[in-house]
């Protein structure tokens, strides 16, 4: 039996430029999104991941093809049905006047409730219950107005929970976070799509938590074509170096890592092991050496030396031995060797 509860059918995206101009930015796209997982949409600026989203949520109507949920073609579904099944995150900070975070998470249930918008018993639970998924209990109460942005993300998640949908969509709910927000809020829905069986997608320009979290990736590139596969999938087919192939920065496939091309200063030998030597090979190849642990040939070696009370950098240029206390004043003397 499948597990596909969103599925799109030979879809073509894209927008009008003017009256009778339509600039499509992706075609044929014909891929699924399964219950219980976490799905990262990413691409460079400018992809298209946006576009994609408002036609999958139904806000945007596609050039040609279709949206399915449940078998359903969404633009044919009245909105508040919509609304029962999917659930949208935006970006854009909504301006909600002095609503406390738990009212504002109860507008989720308004697909369910009478004309006068009456909450029933089972609604309070429900809202109640997205509260305490998202850990913000303890900001129920509070204006949202007064909230950080990553409180204000969470609550604007429980909002989303609370529609009971079977889809989230999430557009980049992250952007405005500091790191360790990130990753919390990314862990949790990742928790969320495990507990409630949902099936979530967001985009996101943080790469590499989407590759140590998502389930799938779909990889939008500049020339509309996406890529879809488990996130270690498309590291090895090469499509991930790929889409985001540009002047001054490359994938490293071996450390799932974006980096700088920097100029070539020389080789230098490493001596030493440990946390301290991973933290200074770093420190080196940001500089724009190339860094080797095995040819005591070469006519400079850096050794490391660590204890429980300090760093030392031994250089070694010419018999001569140079001693330093931090990476910064090491690195200063390599660029003027």
């Amino acid at each position: 039996m499948s597990d596909s509860i969103l599925t799109t059918h030979n879809l073509t995206i894209g927008y009008k430029t003017s009256r009778k101009t339509v600039r499509c930015v992706a075609s044929d796209i014909s891929v699924s999104l399964q219950a219980g997982e976490l799905v990262c949409l990413l691409g460079p600026n400018g992809a298209g991941k946006s576009t994609l989203l408002r036609s999958l949520a139904g806000m945007q109507p596609p050039i040609a093809g279709e949206v399915r949920l449940l078998g359903e073609n969404i633009y044919h579904l009245q909105p508040q049905e919509l609304a029962k099944r999917l659930s949208l995150v935006l970006t854009e900070k909504v301006d909600v006047g002095m609503l406390s975070a738990y009212t504002l998470v109860t507008l989720g249930r308004y697909p369910y409730t009478d004309w006068w918008g009456n909450l029933t018993p089972q609604d309070e639970a429900i809202v109640t219950w997205a509260i305490k998924s998202v850990g913000a209990v303890h900001l129920a109460q509070r204006k949202v107005s007064e909230l950080s942005d990553g409180e204000r993300q969470k609550i604007m998640i429980a909002r989303a929970l609370a529609q009971s949908p079977i889809v989230m969509l999430l557009d980049e709910p992250t952007a405005f976070l500091d790191l360790p927000r990130r990753v919390e809020i990314m862990q949790l829905l990742r928790q969320l799509a495990r507990e409630t069986n949902q099936a979530i997608l967001l985009s996101t320009h943080d790469l590499n938590l989407a590759l140590r979290l998502a389930d799938k990736v779909w990889l939008l590139s500049t020339n509309g074509i996406l890529n879809v596969g488990a996130p270690e999938d498309l590291v090895l087919s090469g499509a991930f170096a790929d889409t985001f192939e540009s002047e001054g920065v490359e994938f490293d496939v071996a450390s799932g890592e974006f980096h700088l091309h920097t100029s070539h200063k020389g080789e230098i030998n490493l001596i030493g092991e440990g946390i301290a030597s991973v933290w200074t090979i770093r420190a080196l190849k940001r500089a724009g050496f190339k860094v080797n642990q095995s040819q005591n040939s070469l006519p400079i070696s850096v050794e490391v030396i660590s204890n429980s009370k300090q760093f030392l950098w031994k250089i070694t240029k010419s018999k001569t031995v140079y001693t330093y206390h931090s990476l910064y004043e090491m690195i200063k003397f390599l660029d003027y060797l």
